[in-house]
Parts: structure tokens; C-alpha cells; sequence
């Protein structure tokens, strides 16, 4: 296909869908908890998996494929990619046993690191250089959406049609999103440059890189202490099944606006405006330990929460890349990846304590062990603020 026959905008439109897709997965299972936890007979906490197990999948992924994929061409890999996603979907919609379903998520996971960072790159190639921003803005338009939309209407698919209706419609965004691919991204792409696995020691020996990568962990991680078991925390304030979709709904909305707030502060000082994000979103999660367990207050909390949730992911990002441009140039997109890892330990992490939380001690202190978790990464940012 020739470049110059391309519309940049409809390759950014097929970008957006599969990242549309990729992003629904990620957080699907969410509402879907007390549904598998029925069908498959197993408890709460221990359907939370489906959680914390894609997060580490995207852990292990983002730098390890990353690194072994580097020098593919960039569309085939993509469609590579976007045809393993099918895969894992396609095994947990089908999945016999929680075993199964696990494998399946494991295997969806892999292909979101390689994704972010692939999408990023031909996003900004298909467009002129001082359009490469808002490109790969569009792209993760994607993501954004699959917040607002994919979750709920996801969970909504599952309490009308069972949850492995909720699968099988991920993977009917998933070959609309092949397709598209294949029609409307270049084959000509520029040539990926070659990433080492030498990278990975370089920045994990630097002492501010590894301060951020633990920001990122904890920081971003521990609202999922709570996010994840999010449908069982509505259902304890006495909303209904049909409600929770609606409430995810704007839940996912208080996410987006605070994504783009979040993005705007975090262009010229980082580390200061991500101190003032994480300092909010403990303040937050302190509050929901208290209004838990009344309706109103409670869910008023839990969109503050969510408008703090996800207010930090560019500033992270951003900071991590400069930081690696500062010291360690030729690692600029390891760091992206290693990052991308700890965004995912931080949810893996942040599920799992969740999960022990609800089952020893009970749901309703998983705020205060959120609230912790955030802390850490509070002193962290505190510190490295003084950065200059």
C-alpha cells in the first residue's frame, strides 16, 4: 500500500477501535465478578484474578515481547498481535474451567504492552511531525472510550446474556478492528529500531527511574485495591444490578475528564502536579473508608475517586520518558515499556491485596488499604519533586 494513498485519519480510526478493544478487556471482568464467581464456583476474591493475572500477563509482556518483536514490520506485527488477542478471548468466552478462563486472560494480556507500544509509533508515523501528539492522542481516544463505554456496556451485555457473551463481544471488536487494520494502516511503515534486553538492566539500576516505576506501582495501583471489587461494593449500598451498569457508566466519564485534566497539568512540572494527584486521591480513598457504607455519600466519593484514578497515567508516562532522555537516551522506549509494566503490577498488585482484603477482613476496609498503598507513592513523588 502506498503512503501516500493513505488517509491518516482512517488509519487512526482502525487504531482506535483495536485500542477500543484492548482496553475493554483489560477491565472487563470488573462488573463481571459476581457473575463468574457464581458460574464458576468460585469466591469473590478469587475471581479477582481475572484482574490481577491480565495484569501481570501486560507486566511480563510490554518489555520482554516488546524486545523479542522489535524488529518485525511494524503491520504485521500489529495484526499479529491483534489475531493472539482474538485467541485469548475466544478461550476465556469458551473456558471450562477457571483454570481455563485464567489462561485465557494471560494470553489476551500479552498482546496489550506490544500494543501501546506499536499503536504509538504508527499513529504518529502516518501523520506529519507537528501532528504526532494529537495523533497518538486519537489513538488512545480508544482507551478512553472503552472506560466510558466497553466496561459497562460489557457488564450490561453479561447480566442480560450471561459473561461469556461479554467475551465474544470484545472479539467482535476485535475482527472489526483486524480488518480495519488491514485495510487502512501502510504496509510501509518506517523500520523499528532494535531494542536490547541490556536496556532493561540500564534503568533499573538508576536510581530516579526506579523512584517513578515505584510511583507508577503504587501510586496508580492502589485505587484497584478498591476498583476491583467496585460491582460488590455497589451492590453493599443496595444498588441494583441495572443501576451499577449506569454507575459504571459515569464512573467511567469522572475517569476520562480527570485523564484529560491530568494530562494538562502534567506539561511542565510532572513530578509536582502527580505530589498533588496522589495527595487527592489518598484524601479520596481515606473519605470512602468513611461513606461506604451510606448510598449517597458513598457513591459521590467513588467519582471523586474515579476523577483522581487515572488523573496521573500521562504525568507518569511523561516523566519516565523524560527522566530516560536525561540519563539514559538510548533507552527511551524501554522505559515506556518498563513503565507500562509497573502501571500493571500496580493493578495486579492493587487486585490481589483487594482480594485478601475482602476475604479475611471484609470489603469494606479495602479503602484504607488503598489509601496506604497511595501513601507510598506520596512520600515517593514528595521526593522526587525536588527535582529539578
Amino acid at each position: 500500500m502506498d503512503m501516500k494513498k493513505v488517509n491518516p485519519n482512517l488509519t487512526l480510526l482502525a487504531l482506535a477501535i483495536s485500542a477500543f478493544g484492548i482496553g475493554s478487556t483489560e477491565f472487563i471482568s470488573v462488573g463481571l465478578l459476581p457473575l463468574i464467581s457464581s458460574s464458576m464456583g468460585v469466591s469473590i476474591s478469587s475471581a479477582g484474578l481475572t484482574v490481577s493475572i491480565y495484569a501481570l500477563g501486560v507486566m511480563v509482556g510490554a518489555p520482554v515481547l516488546t524486545t523479542m518483536t522489535s524488529k518485525m514490520n511494524r503491520k504485521n506485527l500489529l495484526l499479529l498481535v491483534m489475531l493472539v488477542f482474538l485467541i485469548g478471548n475466544l478461550v476465556s468466552a469458551f473456558a471450562v474451567s477457571f483454570g481455563m478462563l485464567l489462561t485465557g486472560r494471560v494470553v489476551a494480556a500479552f498482546t496489550h504492552g506490544i500494543f501501546m507500544s506499536i499503536a504509538s509509533v504508527i499513529a504518529a508515523d502516518v501523520v506529519h511531525p507537528s501532528k504526532r501528539a494529537s495523533a497518538i492522542a486519537v489513538m488512545f481516544t480508544g482507551l478512553t472510550v472503552a472506560t466510558v463505554t466497553g466496561v459497562p456496556l460489557g457488564t450490561f451485555i453479561g447480566q442480560l446474556f450471561g459473561w461469556r457473551m461479554s467475551f465474544l463481544f470484545i472479539v467482535a471488536i476485535g475482527v472489526i478492528a483486524i480488518i480495519a487494520n488491514f485495510f487502512l494502516v501502510p504496509k510501509n511503515l518506517s523500520n523499528a529500531s532494535s531494542i536490547s534486553f541490556k536496556s532493561i538492566g540500564q534503568l533499573l539500576v538508576n536510581k530516579k527511574i526506579v523512584m517513578v516505576l515505584l510511583m507508577t506501582a503504587f501510586g496508580y495501583g492502589g485505587t484497584f485495591v478498591v476498583y476491583t471489587y467496585l460491582s460488590p461494593m455497589f451492590s453493599n449500598m443496595g444498588y441494583s444490578t441495572s443501576m451499577i451498569v449506569i454507575l459504571l457508566i459515569i464512573y467511567g466519564v469522572m475517569v476520562a475528564i480527570g485523564n484529560t485534566i491530568g494530562g494538562h497539568f502534567a506539561n511542565e512540572r510532572p513530578a509536582k502536579a502527580l505530589f498533588v494527584m496522589f495527595s487527592l486521591q489518598g484524601i479520596t480513598l481515606l473519605l470512602l473508608q468513611f461513606t461506604s457504607t451510606n448510598a449517597i455519600l458513598g457513591l459521590i466519593t467513588i467519582m471523586l475517586m474515579g476523577f483522581f484514578a487515572f488523573m496521573n497515567v500521562s504525568g507518569l508516562q511523561l516523566y519516565v520518558v523524560q527522566l530516560a532522555e536525561r540519563y539514559l537516551p538510548e533507552t527511551v522506549s524501554m522505559a515506556s515499556a518498563l513503565n507500562i509494566s509497573a502501571f500493571n503490577i500496580g493493578i495486579a498488585l492493587g487486585a490481589f491485596i483487594g482480594g485478601l482484603v475482602t476475604e479475611y477482613i471484609g470489603l469494606s476496609y479495602t479503602p484504607i488499604v488503598g489509601f496506604l498503598m497511595v501513601f507510598i507513592a506520596i512520600i515517593l513523588t514528595f521526593y522526587m519533586k525536588k527535582d529539578k
